[in-house]
């Protein structure tokens, strides 16, 4: 067992979190709007679904790779939907101007949401496999204790993202206005939308 798989997998579950997509654009909003809490929670369930990839990757489950590649057209199709349902809810909802307050059940929702589009986003597991691939970390499937070093690592550095990312966000939320918000809430909706568009528009290919 070697600590420098799990710095290995912090560094691939930060990296991989880090550029900004349509859940970074959901959890600023949910930050923004809703509170800290609201989009952390966002970002866990993305996490989970990285560290779930990862875990593909690191214990080369090939034959699950390659399931979820050959689907990859219905992922997109029903990631890609629920993209364009979700912006279009958020560019008409009328944002709060103070966090609401938020129970368990909101919560679940919220990682509920953000962990789905992340699982239905077949570019994440392509984007692992790559990762891990060029890392020569495929061969590690027989080292066990590596493997999960390695899973855990990912879940953890994709989730400091998500702290990092809310905490900064949170800390100018007092300064966005109602109005800032109503925008906020126009831009970021269309442009989780166009992220489902986009997606849609590469089944026609």
């Amino acid at each position: 067992m070697s600590p420098a798989f799990f710095v290995r997998g912090l560094a691939i579950g930060f990296s991989i979190a880090a550029p900004v997509g349509p859940i970074g654009v959901l959890c600023i909003r949910r930050t923004l709007t809703q509170g800290r809490a609201q989009g952390f929670v966002s970002g866990l369930g993305a996490a989970t679904a990285d560290g779930a990839y990862g875990f593909v990757a690191a214990f080369g489950l090939t034959s699950v790779t390659a399931v979820l590649v050959g689907q990859q057209w219905w992922l997109r199709l029903v990631g890609g939907a629920f993209l364009v349902y979700l912006g279009a809810r958020i560019f008409v909802s009328t944002p709060a101007v103070e966090a609401p307050a938020v129970g368990a059940t909101g919560l679940t929702g919220t990682y509920a949401s953000t962990l789905f589009l992340t699982l239905t986003n077949p570019l994440t597991i392509l984007s692992f496999a790559a990762v891990f691939a060029g890392l020569g970390l495929g061969a590690i499937r027989a080292a066990y204790e590596d493997a999960v070093l390695i899973v855990a690592g990912v879940f953890l550095g994709s989730a400091l993202w998500w702290a990092v990312l809310t905490t900064v966000v949170a800390t100018f939320r007092n300064a966005v206005g109602g109005r800032a918000l109503r925008w906020l809430n126009r831009a970021s909706g269309a442009a989780i939308a166009a992220f489902g568009a986009a997606a849609l528009a590469t089944l026609a290919r």
